[in-house]
Formats: structure tokens, C-alpha cells, sequence
């Protein structure tokens, strides 16, 4: 029991201080072989981010982002009834969920990984807002072997900053997070460069339909 309270005295106080406080580091970065100091990790505040990152990225990797507390039961149960039907299972994965894991866990299918990014997800949905959850995301995510962060992203394969982004290269971006070690974004395969063009045909619809209100860019 002491040891319960304490894991849940210790998480909280590390959530809570993302509030403020922006990661040096991440779990996922940690476990990169290698050393840390080989990988491109550049911060940048959701003030240097375009409005057509964020977007792309929601309409990409979490079109419910704004609706749900962290778990987005209904793609879940989408993504369960597709599997029954002799789909493939896909991920389910919410927005929050990825940040859960790169920040604090690791990369795996097990149930025990799956539980903690759970708790860790409504943890962060409690103590954060959507936009600071959305920035951390922006920040921490891998677009690239090596490289985490929208911020460094742009600048290795645009040259520019994350400010400057546009929509057909924030989707770019977005095209590549499935698997940013086997979809690349500085040599786009033909599937990537479709992914990129439904990104961009999603964000202009989601617009269109007044999607991104609750989200304050």
C-alpha cells in the first residue's frame, strides 16, 4: 500500500511539474541507442509552432483529441470491431497516450506498459491543458531516426523553423509518425506522400467543420 501511494505521490508531482517545466529529456530518448547526445532534440514553445503543425498532426494521429479525456474509447472500440472483422489491428493510440509514453514509459505492446500509459494519459488530461499536452507532443515526438521535436524536424528537413511550417510540410511531418524509422521524411516514399495528401484533405475538412475550436493555438 505505502508503495502504491508513493508511485502515485511520485507520478503526479512529475506531471504536474510539465506544467512549467519543459523535458530536457525523454524516456524514449534515453532508451535510443547510443548516447543522448548523438540525438537532434530541439524545444520550441507553442508560441514557434505553426497553428498548420498542430493541425496536421490532430487530424493525422488524433482527430478526437479535443473530445476525449485521454483515452479515446470509441476509435478504440472502432479499431476492436474492425479486428473482429478480419482487419488488421491498428493502434488507438490518443495523442495524450504517445505523450504518456515517450515521456515516462517505453516502446512495447505489453499489458503492464499498456496499464501505466493508461494512468499516466488521464493523469495528464487532469492536470494540463489540451494545448500544453498538444505542445509537449509537438516536442517530444520522433519524426525521424534520431530526431525529436518539431522544432528540429523543420529545421533538418526544411531548413526552416517549426514558426514557418506549412500545411503540405506540417502533413509531411505528420505523414511519418507511425514509423519514423521506416517512413522518411527526407526521402518520402510514395506511401508517405499519399499519407501527406489525405493529412492535408483531413485538416482542410476537420476546418470546415469547426473542429479545432476547442483547441486554443
Amino acid at each position: 500500500m505505502l508503495a502504491c501511494l508513493l508511485f502515485v505521490a511520485l507520478s503526479t508531482g512529475a506531471v504536474l511539474a510539465l506544467r512549467w517545466v519543459d523535458p530536457p529529456v525523454t524516456s524514449v530518448m534515453l532508451l535510443q541507442p547510443g548516447s543522448v547526445g548523438e540525438l537532434y532534440y530541439a524545444w520550441a514553445d507553442r508560441e514557434a509552432i505553426s497553428w498548420d503543425a498542430a493541425r496536421a498532426v490532430v487530424a493525422s494521429e488524433d482527430q478526437r483529441f479535443a473530445e476525449h479525456h485521454g483515452i479515446d474509447f470509441v476509435s478504440l472500440d472502432r479499431a476492436l470491431e474492425a479486428y473482429a472483422d478480419g482487419d488488421g489491428l491498428r493502434g488507438a493510440s490518443t495523442i495524450t497516450q504517445q505523450v504518456a509514453k515517450n515521456v515516462f514509459l517505453w516502446q512495447g505492446r505489453s499489458f503492464v506498459r499498456k496499464g501505466l500509459e493508461a494512468y499516466f494519459a488521464l493523469l495528464l488530461e487532469l492536470c494540463l491543458t489540451k494545448e500544453r499536452i498538444l505542445e509537449l507532443y509537438l516536442n517530444v515526438a520522433e519524426f525521424g531516426p534520431g530526431v525529436f521535436g518539431v522544432e528540429a524536424a523543420a529545421d533538418k528537413y526544411f531548413g526552416s523553423s517549426a514558426s514557418a511550417l506549412d500545411l503540405k510540410q506540417a502533413a509531411l511531418l505528420a505523414a511519418v509518425l507511425p514509423n519514423p524509422h521506416r517512413l522518411l521524411a527526407a526521402q518520402p516514399s510514395e506511401y508517405v506522400r499519399e499519407r501527406q495528401a489525405q493529412i492535408v484533405s483531413e485538416v482542410q475538412l476537420l476546418e470546415s467543420r469547426g473542429h479545432y475550436r476547442g483547441i486554443h493555438w
